[in-house]
């Protein structure tokens, strides 16, 4: 009697793609098993990879099998192809996961593959369309103009240099978060071109594409034929590129003059000794004791940025040491009290 002939075994494909790289560019793998599958099948008839499947001569149907239903389909080593929505099928899974684990079914071969994958920097696309929606449907965001989010773009730098001086991790993921935020909000407000009138639109695209345009002409150690061996050769070419670019009349244009007092002055000094200026210091009225005060914090930031130091970071890391004393006096206040 001749030995049964072994069943050969089907296979199941997942095959997953990602909603954030453009439909139908698709792994060279994925094409080969779409074309040799004996069948595909879509649970979703609008699913964004259809067109382009059936532009290539790849059959789909649209079908939302059972996971008994698609062993069945494998039955004579047939293969089938399904093809998930963007958020998964976890019935189908769960279902396919519990007869694999209960012994009694001979299962096909199951096998994941990856059809396109998310390049870096591809969670952005994400942020853009939820901030799109945001702007549509939401009746604060909405409305909001430029001027109006002025002030959070402010408070959200803050938290940030807040969240790196603490050397808080998690909070300077989140705090990151926010400052695109903001990024992200005022490009799309500027994309409608509404605020002001005649005011050309832009999208976060022409943001992106200025910045990738700028830090690409001031790098010219990297993106073209300059040299840079140390920081300082660096920053030489960033000044001279930026100089011409700007093509300003004074060292002190470009500087906002509403950042806080220590940091301008610091920013001006800056300027002043990159230029090889010598400007004598004001020294005020002298009149005014709020005068004299504004000029002695005046010399003492330029001297501290003349040393290497940033006075308002400097300031502010004593601030936070007075705090921390101000509550320990607090602390035993209560405790004796208590």
């Amino acid at each position: 009697m001749n030995a049964e002939t072994p069943v050969e075994p089907g296979r199941i494909v997942l095959l997953t793609a990602s909603h954030r790289v453009a439909p139908g560019l698709l792994s060279w793998p994925a094409w080969q098993t779409l074309h040799a599958a004996d069948r595909v099948l879509c649970a979703d008839g609008g699913h964004p990879q259809l067109p382009y499947l059936r532009e290539a001569g790849v059959a789909v149907e649209i079908a939302a099998p059972t996971a008994q239903e698609l062993v069945d389909a494998t039955a004579g080593g047939r293969t089938v192809v399904v093809l998930p929505g963007g958020e998964g099928d976890q019935a189908l899974t769960d279902g396919l996961a519990r007869m694999a684990g209960s012994g009694r079914i001979q299962m096909p071969d199951l096998e994941l593959l990856p059809g396109s994958y998310d390049l870096p920097g591809a969670r952005l696309l994400d942020l853009v369309q939820v901030m799109d929606r945001i702007r549509r449907e939401c009746p604060w965001s909405s409305q909001q103009t430029h001027k109006g989010l002025a002030k959070y773009g402010i408070e959200e730098a803050y938290e940030l240099v807040e969240a790196i001086e603490d050397g808080d991790r998690d909070e300077l993921r989140e705090e990151l978060g926010d400052v695109l935020l903001q990024v992200v909000f005022h490009a799309r407000i500027a994309q409608e071109g509404r605020e002001e009138d005649g005011a050309e639109p832009f999208s976060i695209d022409d943001v992106a594409a200025t910045i990738v345009d700028k830090l690409i002409h001031r790098h010219p150690h990297v993106f073209g034929d300059a040299h840079a061996e140390t920081p300082e050769d660096v920053k030489e070419h960033w000044l001279r590129t930026k100089a011409i670019e700007k093509q300003r009349d004074s060292v002190t244009d470009g500087i906002p003059l509403g950042q806080p007092g220590l940091a301008l002055a610091a920013k001006l000094a800056s300027r002043v000794r990159t230029a090889g200026l010598d400007v004598e210091l004001p020294t005020g009225d002298g009149d005014r004791r709020d005068c004299g005060i504004g000029y002695e914090l005046l010399a003492m930031a330029v001297r501290a940025e003349a040393e290497g130091h940033d006075p308002e970071a400097a300031l502010r890391a004593a601030a936070r040491a007075y705090r921390d004393a101000i509550r320990a006096v607090e602390e035993d206040r209560a405790n004796v009290e208590g």
